[in-house]
């Protein structure tokens, strides 16, 4: 899938909130973005791809222990940040897109530490 398409799905995806979201399409958005990242080379890309792969560990955790709000919050604000550094720098095509996606993942995440 390309970049621009990707960020159109999941800004979509994460427009109606968050915890509206079902669980298995956001494994399938970030298992995409995981492999983007990991294949770019691009060593901030693969930060956010640990993050990534931090995020998925917390969601599949809700088999054995439940999902942790507040710490899924944190993994949300976190690719937030990472995410809006990576727009500060990308190309004009995909800045507004990022920056867009950054704000969503750092309110979503802000609210599911508050709620936690």
């Amino acid at each position: 899938m390309a970049l621009t398409d990707l960020l159109n799905t999941t800004t979509q995806s994460l427009s109606n909130g968050i915890t509206g979201l079902p669980l298995s399409a956001a494994m399938d958005s970030t298992e995409a973005w995981q492999q983007h990242f990991l294949q770019s080379g691009d060593p901030a890309l693969q930060n956010i791809a640990r993050e990534i792969g931090n995020l998925q560990s917390l969601l599949s955790s809700e088999k054995t222990a439940g999902l942790d709000g507040r710490a899924i919050g944190r993994s949300l604000s976190m690719l937030g940040s990472q995410t809006a550094e990576v727009a500060r720098t990308a190309s004009a095509e995909v800045r507004s897109k990022l920056t867009a996606l950054s704000d969503q993942l750092l309110k979503a995440g802000g609210q599911l530490e508050d709620q936690a």
